[in-house]
Order: structure tokens, then C-alpha cells, then sequence
């Protein structure tokens, strides 16, 4: 098996979806970082901004979480 497949194939497993999980959820800390300023500089443009990027970190959560499983995950926090 090729190292470009491997890694093709580590995005698709359960350690790739927690990786993945993980690095979405820290954008959040930048997410924050930025409504937290627009907030203190009332820029209404930057807040909004900061609101669709949070929807979408929410949505790409529950993706990767559909996808966990899917995977068949037998974690009790999972159900």
C-alpha cells in the first residue's frame, strides 16, 4: 500500500475523524477570538462574519460526527 493511499485512507478512519473533530473545533477559539473584537469595536460586518463561521463549524461538526457513526464507533459517549 502506497503512502498517498494510506493517508487517503487515515482521513476515513476513526483517528482521522477525531483529528479532524479536534482541529474544527480549535477554529472555534478563533471564531470567538473575532466576535469577542467586533463586539468591543461594534463592527455589526466582522460580527456577522464571525457568526456564519461559527455555523459552519457547527455544521462540519455534525458531519464528521455522522461520519464517526457511520464508522461504527462502540464509544459509550457516542450512544
Amino acid at each position: 500500500m502506497s503512502k498517498l493511499s494510506k493517508a487517503k485512507g487515515f482521513k476515513k478512519s476513526k483517528n482521522g475523524l477525531y483529528l479532524s473533530m479536534a482541529t474544527t473545533a480549535f477554529g472555534a477559539l478563533s471564531v470567538a477570538k473575532q466576535a469577542k473584537l467586533a463586539r468591543a469595536e461594534s463592527d455589526t460586518l466582522r460580527l456577522v462574519d464571525a457568526a456564519v463561521s461559527a455555523a459552519a463549524i457547527v455544521t462540519g461538526l455534525a458531519i464528521l460526527y455522522r461520519e464517526l457513526k457511520r464508522l461504527g464507533d462502540d464509544d459509550v459517549l457516542l450512544g
